[in-house]
Parts: C-alpha cells; sequence; structure tokens
C-alpha cells in the first residue's frame, strides 16, 4: 500500500472550507477523548447504526447520526490516516468546485457513502464512524479532475522505502482498486464492519465523487498562484 505525502498541484485560492473542516474533525476528536467514560454512550447515541436505520423508520433521527458520524473518529491513526488524504487532495477538489461547492460535495459524498455502507450491512448493530466516505468521494473527484497530476509517495520495497512521484491515476487508482477487492470479499462476511473497516462507504463515496468531479469539475481554474 502506498502512502501519499503531497500532491504537486497548484491552486487558485486558500482552501477555507477544507481547513475548516480538518479543523472540525479534530475538535469532535479532541471532545470524544475529553468525555473519559461518557465516550462509548456518546459514541452509540451519535454513530450510524445501519439495523437502526431500517427499524426505526425514523429517518430524520438517522440523518442527523449520519451527519453527525462523519466527523467522529474512533482512534488517533483513524483520524490521522482520514486528514492526511483530505489535506493533500481536498484543497484542489474545493479550487475546482468554489468554497460553497466543495462544502455541499464533501456532504452529499459523506451522505451517500455511508447509505452504501447501510445497503450492504443492512443488519449490523456495529456504529459505523468516520470521515472515510465523505474523504474518498474527494479522492474520486481529485481522479477524474487531475488525472497526471503528481503525487510524492512512499512505496515500499520489501524491507525498503522508496519516495516517488506518481500520477494521481496511480496511486488513487490502486488505492480504489484495494477498496474494491476488500469490499467485494467482505460480502461473505456476516458483520463486515466487525473488521473495523467499512469498505462499501469507501467504494460509494469514491464513486459519487467520480460521478459528480465528472460533472462539475471539468472546467480548468484560472492561472495558478498557490502552491498546493
Amino acid at each position: 500500500m502506498v502512502i501519499p505525502l503531497r500532491d504537486i498541484q497548484t491552486r487558485q485560492k486558500f482552501p477555507v472550507v477544507n481547513v475548516v473542516l480538518i479543523a472540525v474533525n479534530i475538535a469532535a476528536f479532541v471532545y470524544e477523548m475529553s468525555l473519559g467514560e461518557r465516550l462509548n454512550p456518546f459514541i452509540n447515541t451519535h454513530a450510524f447504526i445501519p439495523a437502526v436505520y431500517f427499524e426505526t423508520g425514523n429517518r430524520f433521527a438517522d440523518g442527523r447520526a449520519i451527519l453527525a458520524s462523519m466527523f467522529l473518529h474512533g482512534s488517533m491513526g483513524h483520524l490521522l490516516g482520514n486528514m492526511l488524504y483530505l489535506w493533500i487532495f481536498g484543497d484542489n477538489v474545493e479550487d475546482r468546485l468554489g468554497h460553497f461547492g466543495y462544502a455541499v460535495f464533501y456532504l452529499f459524498c459523506g451522505w451517500l457513502a455511508t447509505l452504501a455502507h447501510a445497503f450492504t450491512n443492512a443488519g449490523s448493530q456495529v456504529p459505523s464512524i468516520g470521515a472515510s466516505g465523505a474523504i474518498s468521494g474527494v479522492l474520486g473527484a481529485y481522479l477524474v479532475m487531475f488525472p497526471r497530476a503528481r503525487v510524492l509517495t512512499l512505496v515500499p520495497l520489501g524491507f525498503f522505502i522508496r519516495i516517488a512521484e506518481l500520477p494521481a491515476l496511480v496511486v488513487l487508482g490502486l488505492w480504489f482498486v484495494i477498496q474494491l477487492f476488500s469490499g467485494t470479499l467482505s460480502l461473505g462476511v456476516a458483520d463486515t464492519q466487525a473488521t473495523g473497516v467499512a469498505w462499501w462507504a469507501h467504494i460509494g463515496g469514491f464513486v459519487v465523487g467520480m460521478v459528480l468531479g465528472g460533472i462539475f469539475g471539468r472546467r480548468r481554474p484560472p492561472q495558478r498562484s498557490w502552491e498546493a
């Protein structure tokens, strides 16, 4: 699995929405850590649970859980991994879509990604949290908008690690193939969330991001000024 470090793609505008999203995710995690013994009840209340979504019929309450769950994380590693990808790829997608368009795009991708997880794990009672679905949408859009952008990447080669510049098409394409392979295997598991990864949220978010990125993100930005 390759690990992106930064992209080499310029932008016109400061990514204010992307920075705010990262800040909100970090603030939410800090709040989670402050809860102590109250953390588990908090997660069970605010996380998205597929079985509850289909059993209660209270779509409004579950809709609030979808939104809240997109800003919660289960561990420091979970948070840092998601924020790394959002920091690297989100700014250029925001630059192409505009601030308001990017905010709507991010939340919409996260919403549909969560539903993709729900419909492939309808009976799961395991709480689902994390920004991965929304960020997967960002990755899908980036792939469509900037397929030839160079990404500085850590490439494991056995016992050695090499840093190389790879096209976004390779980095994000490989990421998606891994998600698709793992998600397909997970369909035979009784509760895929038991593995700790909502693969179909990743897959669903990525596909939605590609579609929306292809529709709304094809225009070329003006002359560049900010270095990504």
